[in-house]
């Protein structure tokens, strides 16, 4: 059973992150500029959060408050789910659409070595789809 080392592997090694005292709207132009829809909250190595598109839309347009003068802290996912580099693929993707979230930070040994997404894991699926489908016509076909 594949794991999450292999999504990890065809990934580029950065992840995005910033310091809890950040705005909000500072962390949503770092966001614009990468193309992504999720950063995590790191301090002196540690994970303290992830913040994402939907946290930005219930804590801070819903709820009126102003991107430029709310720190990250307080619109953050505190203590996210996290797994480990060794969590198989299909487990990922059970805590993703159990618990209704699209990020997952990886850790190993304390520190933060990447982090997987919802279509990081779909990617993957289809593209073991593809082989298997791949092989059987292989195999009929001889």
């Amino acid at each position: 059973m594949k794991t999450v080392k292999h999504i990890l592997k065809s990934k580029p090694a950065i992840v995005y992150s910033v310091a809890q005292d950040v705005s909000v709207l500072e962390a949503l132009k770092i966001m614009m500029e990468k193309n992504i829809s999720a950063l995590l909250v790191i301090e002196n190595g540690g994970l303290l959060g992830i913040f994402t598109e939907r946290d930005y839309a219930r804590k801070i347009i819903l709820q009126g408050k102003s991107s430029k003068e709310t720190s990250i802290s307080e619109a953050m996912t505190k203590t996210p789910r996290t797994i480990t580099p060794d969590e198989a693929i299909d487990h990922c993707m059970q805590l993703m659409t159990t618990n209704h979230f699209r990020h997952l930070p990886v850790v190993e040994n304390g520190t933060v070595i990447g982090m997987l997404s919802i279509g990081d894991l779909v990617k993957h699926i289809i593209e073991d789809q593809q082989q298997t489908i791949s092989q059987l016509e292989s195999y009929i076909n001889s």
